[in-house]
């Protein structure tokens, strides 16, 4: 069946993996940071052994001509590796890309036009594109978007309430992000439970945080918005906020549009409040005594419960809800937090399902609890694989 070269390209970081989209099987990952700096360093996995290397990489160009050496190098040879297509990650779709697309020069180009409504992402997501097409020309390139599973919203829940020719002009709305990852999870969580109509809550819990509520395996709501700031307490992101937050800012502190948007985009959330972005830090901090650390986990966990109230409330029933991402597969505290109190949604946690050493597709609810909490591993270079591979398939076809 071929294998599929996964590529998220950043503002100064490319990574990437070689995946047989029908197994699942990885068959080499790699990593290329500090792109444009003195010292680049590249990380290339495979068969559990790893290669580094330090050295400058002045572009994308660069970088990525460095993952084909590191393939020819550690394996597996591309040609070898029978190499059907690129699937490149991109964050945001807008209203014009809501389902994996074949890229061309028009496709690139509405990447890159929506750069204002992701402007630290779809720059980058351009550029790897750009430079990979050149690198790998005759291989189909496909471009799977953070927002496209969240594209047909129902209406009440993507419109904002703000003037209608103001919203359109601009291209307001909720978009929606991590929208691979909740597609994968909850298509997993399906399968787990055997059931296709399925009211589940899926919580993608990261440095960044979102949460969806899917009903019969479509979203019906979703937590980030126009934006990723959106939702959910985050490692640096204050998720929702008062708007008028930010006129006083601007008129009480004398602070510019690019000075909120950093305070609000990078110096909040756990790092705001706690002073430490990371889950692990902040939980052993609250554990120790430290009162910033604990306010900042309560508030973290508290946000949680209010938004699967909230969704189990917009779907009229709940079936299950489950974690994903580093926090939300790794923490039974935050998992346990979360759910406190939410007996009354026929959430019945058990405790030693919830803090068992172990990793993996698990159910940690009590057996009889009317609500399943399940842990599933998010997968979204599977994910983006799979979707390449039916629009390489259909390519080729063509």
């Amino acid at each position: 069946m071929g294998t599929v070269l996964v590529i998220n390209s950043g503002s100064s970081s490319i990574k990437y993996e070689l995946i047989d989209p029908e197994s699942g099987e990885v068959h080499a990952v790699g990593l290329i940071e500090r792109i444009g700096e003195s010292t680049g360093h590249a990380r290339h996995t495979r068969d559990g052994r790893t290669a580094e290397r330090d050295d400058p990489i002045a572009d994308h160009g660069a970088g990525l001509r460095l993952v084909i050496d590191l393939f020819n190098e550690h394996g597996p040879e591309l040609a070898a590796a029978e190499v059907i297509g690129v699937g490149h990650r991109v964050v945001q779709g807008g209203e014009r890309i809501v389902e994996a697309t074949l890229i061309d020069d028009d496709v690139l180009t509405m990447i890159e036009e929506l750069s204002p409504l992701a402007p630290l992402h779809n720059p980058a997501n351009a550029t790897g594109i750009r430079v990979a097409r050149e690198l790998f020309p005759d291989l189909p390139h496909v471009a799977v978007c953070d927002t496209a599973f969240f594209h047909d919203l129902p209406m009440p829940a993507r419109t904002y309430a703000i003037d209608r020719e103001v919203a359109a002009a601009h291209h307001i709305r909720r978009y929606g992000f991590h929208g691979t990852s909740h597609e994968y999870v909850a298509g997993r969580t399906a399968a787990m439970l055997g059931r296709d109509d399925l009211k589940q809550v899926v919580l993608h819990l990261g440095n960044g945080c979102s949460a969806s509520a899917v009903v019969a395996g479509r979203p019906v709501e979703t937590s980030m918005g126009l934006t990723p700031l959106e939702g959910l307490v985050m490692g640096t992101r204050t998720g929702d906020i008062d708007p008028a937050v930010v006129f006083h800012l601007a008129r009480e502190a004398g602070l510019g549009v690019d000075e909120i948007d950093d305070v609000l985009n990078r110096r909040s959330g756990l790092k705001g409040l706690s002073g430490h972005n990371d889950m692990r830090e902040v939980t052993r901090l609250a554990m120790s005594g430290d009162e910033r650390a604990r306010l900042a986990l309560d508030v973290y966990t508290h946000r949680i419960r209010k938004y699967v109230g909230a969704y189990a409330a917009t779907m009229g029933g709940l079936d299950a809800v489950t974690f994903t991402a580093g926090v939300g597969e790794n923490s039974a505290l935050v998992r346990e937090e979360s759910l406190a109190g939410l007996g009354f949604l026929g959430i019945e946690l058990d405790p030693v399902a919830n803090r068992a050493d172990a990793s993996g597709e698990r159910i940690i609810s009590q057996p009889d609890s009317p609500t399943t909490v399940l842990v599933v591993p998010t997968n979204e270079e599977l994910s983006i694989a799979r979707q390449t591979r039916q629009v390489a398939e259909s390519t080729f076809d063509g």
